[in-house]
């Protein structure tokens, strides 16, 4: 398959993590399935901008908020379709052939199935609501993965500039549901360690309820934050 796939990734002090997620990539390379990589800087004081120069990603710097490091990453990509990643977030072993299949017989957008870097019954019930929330309500959010082409993203209006909740804020504006793709995306697990799974899964859907509700997403973001 011709390289169709503009993977964006934003970050910020992810020198931790980000490795892992760029060597899962790697297939996709190797299927020939990636044209290029964009990595989207908010300002980070660590070794994150020199592993993107490392790998070869095109480096895009500016205000830390996610929405705009989006917003501004998606604007100089060249891919007819867009794989939209967090820096924490590893790719299950195969995904390149699943995406490669999806591509060749599917055009509307897709995201990939939740899986925490942890091991006990927490992480599987919080990863498990989240699966569920996106087959039912098509409300994926971005630690999930998102595969969505050019022109569905420009008919929704792309990345809005906030700091949280800009995933949800495009799933919502666009034409159609993301469909689930048979591949775990699995990610850090560190804000679930630090305050509890229970308090965090809470937390996390009093968030989204409070958005869906109108509330600012900049408060959010503070008290999210906190």
């Amino acid at each position: 398959m011709t390289a169709n796939i503009s993977v964006l990734i934003p970050t910020l002090n992810a020198e931790k993590t980000l490795p892992i997620s760029l060597q899962a990539l790697m297939e996709g390379l190797t299927a020939g399935l990636i044209r290029e990589l964009i990595i989207s800087d908010g300002g980070s004081t660590d070794a994150t901008c020199r592993i993107a120069d490392d790998v070869g990603a095109t480096l895009v710097t500016g205000p830390a908020s996610r929405g705009g490091q989006l917003k501004r990453g998606a604007e100089i990509a060249k891919g007819r379709w867009l794989l939209v990643l967090h820096a924490d977030t590893e790719l299950e072993k195969g995904w390149s052939r699943e995406v490669s299949d999806y591509l060749e017989a599917e055009d509307a957008p897709a995201h990939f199935k939740l899986a925490f870097r942890a091991r006990g019954m927490m992480p599987k019930w919080v990863a498990g609501w989240a699966n569920i929330r996106s087959a039912l309500f098509g409300l994926p959010y971005g630690d999930q993965g998102l595969l969505i082409s050019i022109d569905d993203y420009k008919r929704a209006g792309g990345f809005p500039d906030q700091p949280l909740m800009e995933d949800v804020a495009l799933v919502r504006a666009l034409d159609r549901r993301p469909v689930g793709l048979p591949v775990l995306a699995t990610t850090a697990a560190d804000r679930y360690h630090r305050n509890g799974w229970m308090r965090r899964g809470a937390r996390n859907i009093w968030t989204l309820s409070r958005y869906l509700a109108g509330a600012d997403p900049e408060v959010l973001a503070q008290a999210y934050r906190r």
